[in-house]
């Protein structure tokens, strides 16, 4: 049976990794800074965020992607084809934030092996609502994954999960 850690450490490899490969998939430069990664939720000017709650295999928590206004408009230019205009809180650009996140999601608890688990369609969050959605609980262990975009722009994937043993 697996650990606490060894359970953190696949869903923290997983998502990872399908930051990497669905974005590539979709047509995004994505880079995960190694040397940035950092246990707590460290996310500056998020610009909007999605959240996927999880629950199941002796594990729940949230994963949130954060994007900063640079990294919104090259994910909606790029998944778009540069068919529609980046703008936040606009139901047709949110609804490719909201794309992105399910293919995140799916792929990543695919690829972690954990066995059952359940998640909860993303919510998304932008505005007023951003300090909300990005604090800390005392009771879940958290890490800040931090990504690069180009032509420009940043996405922070943070995972806070209470994990059994």
């Amino acid at each position: 049976m697996a650990t606490a850690n060894n359970k953190l450490i696949a869903l923290v490899n997983s998502f990872a990794s399908a930051v990497l490969s669905v974005g590539r998939e979709v047509g995004l430069n994505v880079t995960l800074n190694k040397a940035k990664i950092s246990p707590g939720i460290k996310v500056e000017n998020a610009a909007t965020v999605a959240l996927i709650g999880v629950v199941g295999a002796g594990s729940k928590g949230k994963i949130m992607i954060a994007m900063d206004n640079d990294g919104f408009n090259t994910i909606i230019s790029t998944m778009s084809g540069g068919m529609i205009q980046p703008k936040i809180g606009d139901d047709v650009s949110m609804s490719v934030i909201g794309e992105l996140s399910n293919m995140i999601g799916g792929r990543a608890l695919v690829q972690s092996a954990l066995g059952t688990v359940d998640v909860t369609p993303p919510q998304l969050v932008f505005g007023a609502n951003i300090g909300s959605a990005i604090k800390e609980d005392p009771k879940t262990k958290s890490f800040t994954l931090p990504f690069t975009l180009v032509p420009s722009g940043g996405l922070n994937l943070v995972l806070s999960f209470e994990i059994e043993n």
